[in-house]
C-alpha cells in the first residue's frame, strides 16, 4: 500500500516545496496509482509527499497526507495496521471521534492518545511512515518490526534531509548527488542484496527494522526552540542536526525471551496454539475493501496461508501460481493439487523462457538498487498475474526463517558436528586435496559407479558440491561456516576496486542473542539479515511494481515471538524442518500433497547465461568496459565467466551479482533519471 517521500531543508516558498515533494512522490506512482497528495510546512522547509494504493477506506477520508484530530500531527503512511478495528473501539471509548474508517486515522489517534512508541507497541502490522509533530518541530521515521516495508533516508551535500520508500524518490530531489558506495557494493557481491543499514548510494541508509529515527529542528544558537521560531541554521547535515535512532522492538530480545521461557506443552498443544495464532493472523490480514487473493506455490508456507484463508472465507479464495516448462523449476502442478483440494478459484500461468527473460531489462527499474536474487523474475511475473484479478495478495514468506525450512539448516549443523572434531590442519589438507581436482573429474569419478550399477539418475553436480565441501572444511567456527554458505563472493573486497566490506548484523557477534544451538543461531541471523534484505525486498519491489499489495501473515509479530518459544525438536523432526507448521497444515491438506523436497522459486540462470543471455552478459562483462568504469577488477570476473561458459564450473550466482550491478549502473548512473 502506497509510497511515501519527503524532505526537510531550509525554509522556502510553499510552491517550491510542493513542486519538489510532488516530483519525489511522482516517481513512486507504481506504488500508489489511485491518488496523490503533498503537505508542506513552509516556515520550517518540510514537505511530505504521498502516492496511494487504496485498500481500506476508499473514500476521501482515507487520503494522505493526513492530519490528526488536534492537527498536531501529520503523517504519510505506507502499509497496514491489521488490528486497527480493535484499536479504534478502544480509542472511541476514550472520546476520539474518527471521521473515516482507515487504519491511518487510527494510527494518528493512537499517537495522540498514548505517544509514538507506546502506540507502536500496540500495532500489529507492516509499515513505514513519516510522522511530523508540528508542535515539537520533530520528524519521526518508523519501520515495522521485521522490515516488511522499506524506508531510505539521508542527507544531501547541502544538508537537505531526504526520505522515501524507494531510492528513485530521493533521486528526484534536485539536491541529491548519486555516488556509489563501494562498501555497499562489496556487500552486494557477498549476499546478492545490500543489507541494512547500508544502501548503494553514499550518504543514504536503510532504516533498520523495528527502529524510529527522529530528526528535530535545530534551535538558533543559545536559544531554546519555541513555537513560532524558524529553523535557523538548517542545512548543516547529520553531524549538527538533532538526530536520534531508537529501537522499539528487538529480534534479539524476542529470541532471548523465547529461550528463557520456551513453550512447555506437548506437540498437540503446540499445534493447537500455532493453529489458533495463525488463523487470527490470516483473518486480520484479509481485511480489505478491494479484491483479495494469495500466491500459492504448493509448498508448506503458502499452502498453510491459503488453507487458513479458505477455512475462514465464505467465498472461494483467489489463488495464483506461475509455472515453467523447464524441469526442476515448475511448482505449478503442486500448487494446482493443493488448490483443487482446498477448492480455491485458482489461476496459473505457464511462462516460456523468452517471456521470463523479457523481464530482465526492467529489473533495474523494478528493484531500484542492485538486487541479484534471480527469483526476482518469477516473483514479478506472479505479481503481474495476480494484479489482473486482485489488489491484495497474501504470501507465505517467513516460514523458513521461523520454523526451520532452509536446506542450509540441515547441511551446516551435521557438517559442523562432524568437522569440529578434526584438527584444523587436517581439515585444510582434506580441503586442499578436494579442490585440487577439477569438478568435471570429480563428476566422472562419482558417476562411474552409478553407471556401472545401471543407474542413470545422476544430476551431474557432485563436483560442484564436493568443491563447496572443500571450502566449508576450511572454516574454524560454526558462524564462519554459515557465513560461507550464504556468501557468493568469498572475498568481495578483492573484486571491488577501493571497496572495504562494512559491518553488518552478520559480522557483529557481540550483538547476537545467547542461543546454544547452531541451528537457532542460523535462523536468528536469517531473520535479521536474509529475510528483510532479500526475501521481503524482493516481494515488496516486485508486487509494488505491479501496483499489488503483498501481505505476509506468517510475519505477524505475535507469530514471530511464538516461534522463538517453540523448542527445536518441534521444528526439526522426521528428517526435515518446519515440523510444527506441517502439523498445522495437515489439519487442512493431506500429507501426500505436501510431503516433498523443498524447491526454490527460481529460473535456470545458469543455462540462460550460456545461451539466450550470453550476448547481453558479455557486453556487461566486457573486460575493457569493466576497466573503463572502474568499479571491478576484471580478472576474477572474466575467469569465472569463461569457466561458466565452458561448463567447467557453475558460477551463475556470483556472475548474476555483477550483472545486476552493471545493468543497474547502466540505467541509473549513466544519465538515467
Amino acid at each position: 500500500m502506497c509510497g511515501i517521500a519527503g524532505f526537510w531543508a531550509a525554509p522556502d516558498a510553499e510552491a517550491g516545496l510542493r513542486a519538489r515533494a510532488d516530483a519525489m512522490a511522482g516517481r513512486l506512482r507504481h506504488r500508489g496509482p489511485d491518488d496523490d497528495g503533498v503537505w508542506v510546512d513552509a516556515e520550517v522547509g518540510l514537505a511530505l509527499g504521498f502516492r496511494r494504493l487504496a485498500i481500506v477506506d476508499l473514500s476521501p477520508a482515507g487520503c494522505q497526507p493526513m492530519r490528526s484530530e488536534s492537527e498536531r500531527y501529520v503523517v504519510v503512511f505506507n502499509g497496514e495496521i491489521y488490528n486497527f478495528p480493535e484499536l479504534r473501539v478502544e480509542l472511541e471509548g476514550k472520546g476520539h471521534r474518527l471521521r473515516g474508517h482507515s487504519d491511518t486515522e487510527v494510527l494518528l489517534a493512537s499517537v495522540e492518545e498514548w505517544g509514538l512508541e507506546p502506540a507502536l507497541e500496540r500495532f500489529a502490522g507492516m509499515y513505514a511512515f513519516a510522522l511530523w509533530d508540528r508542535r515539537e518541530r520533530r520528524l519521526a521515521l518508523v519501520r515495522d518490526r521485521v522490515g516488511i516495508k522499506p524506508l531510505y533516508y539521508g542527507w544531501t551535500p547541502d544538508g537537505t534531509f531526504l526520505f522515501g520508500s524507494e531510492l528513485k524518490a530521493l533521486r528526484a530531489h534536485p539536491s541529491f548527488r548519486p555516488e556509489v558506495d563501494r562498501g555497499a557494493l562489496t556487500l552486494l557481491l557477498r549476499h546478492s542484496y545490500i543489507p541494512w543499514p547500508h544502501a548503494i548510494y553514499g550518504g543514504v541508509r536503510q532504516l533498520a527494522p523495528g527502529h524510529v529515527l527522529t530528526v528535530r529542528c535545530p534551535s538558533p544558537v543559545g536559544k531554546p526552540l519555541v513555537t513560532g521560531d524558524r529553523c535557523q541554521g538548517w542545512g548543516r547535515g547529520p553531524e549538527e542536526a538533532d538526530v536520534s535512532l531508537r529501537q522499539y522492538w528487538s529480534a534479539r530480545e524476542a529470541a532471548e525471551r523465547g529461550q528463557a521461557a520456551p513453550f512447555v506443552g506437548g506437540a498437540e498443544e503446540a499445534t493447537e496454539a500455532l493453529d489458533a495464532l495463525l488463523r487470527d493472523a490470516v483473518r486480520s490480514h484479509m481485511i480489505a475493501d478491494v479484491p483479495l487473493g494469495a500466491f500459492l506455490s504448493g509448498g508448506i508456507d503458502s499452502s498453510t496461508v491459503v488453507a487458513l484463508m479458505q477455512a475462514q472465507s465464505t467465498q472461494r479464495v483467489r489463488t495464483f501460481s506461475i509455472g515453467f516448462h523447464e524441469a526442476g523449476y515448475d511448482e505449478a502442478t503442486h500448487a494446482r493439487a493443493v488448490a483443487d483440494h482446498l477448492g480455491t478459484d485458482h489461476t496459473e500461468l505457464y511462462v516460456t523462457a523468452k517471456e521470463a527473460q523479457a523481464v530482465i531489462p526492467r529489473l533495474p527499474e523494478i528493484y531500484d538498487e542492485p538486487f541479484a536474487d534471480a527469483s526476482q523474475i518469477p516473483t514479478y511475473l506472479v505479481s503481474q498475474l495476480a494484479r489482473r484479478h486482485v489488489t491484495v495478495a497474501l504470501s507465505g514468506d517467513g516460514g523458513d526463517e521461523l520454523f526451520g525450512g532452509y536446506n542450509r539448516y540441515f547441511m551446516a549443523h551435521p557438517l559442523w558436528q562432524r568437522m569440529r572434531w578434526l584438527p584444523s590442519g587436517a581439515r585444510r589438507q582434506v580441503a586442499a586435496s578436494i579442490q585440487a581436482v577439477p569438478p568435471r573429474v570429480l563428476d566422472r569419478l562419482v558417476s562411474l559407479p552409478l553407471r556401472l550399477a545401471g543407474k542413470s539418475a545422476y544430476d551431474g553436480i557432485a563436483g560442484e558440491k564436493l568443491h563447496r565441501l572443500g571450502e566449508f572444511l576450511s572454516e574454524q567456527t560454526a558462524e564462519g561456516l554459515y557465513r560461507r554458505m550464504v556468501s557468493h563472493w568469498q572475498e568481495p573486497g578483492d573484486v571491488v576496486l577501493g571497496g572495504r566490506e562494512p559491518a553488518t548484523p552478520l559480522t557483529e557477534p557481540e550483538k547476537w542473542p545467547a542461543l546454544p544451538d547452531f541451528r537457532q543461531r542460523m535462523m536468528y541471523l536469517d531473520l535479521v539479515t536474509y529475510l528483510p534484505g532479500d526475501i521481503l525486498t524482493k516481494v515488496d519491489r516486485a508486487s509494488m511494481a505491479a501496483s499489488l499489495e503483498a501481505r505476509v501473515p506468517l510475519l505477524d509479530h505475535r507469530v514471530v515471538e511464538f516461534a522463538q518459544r517453540v523448542p527445536l525438536e518441534m521444528k526439526f523432526r522426521e528428517g526435515g524442518g518446519k515440523w510444527l507448521l506441517r502439523q498445522v497444515l495437515q489439519r487442512y491438506v493431506p500429507r501426500a500433497l505436501i510431503d516433498r523436497p523443498k524447491m526454490g522459486f527460481g529460473v535456470p540462470i545458469d543455462s540462460w547465461l550460456r545461451g539466450a543471455l550470453r550476448e547481453w552478459a558479455e557486453a556487461l562483462l566486457d573486460e575493457r568496459r569493466l576497466r573503463r568504469e572502474g568499479f571491478f577488477d576484471p580478472a576474477p570476473i572474466r575467469v569465472r565467466w569463461q569457466e561458466h561458459l565452458s561448463g567447467r564450473r557453475n558460477w551463475q550466482y556470483p556472475l548474476w551479482d555483477v550483472l545486476m550491478f552493471q545493468a543497474w549502473r547502466e540505467r541509473w548512473m549513466s544519465g538515467g533519471a
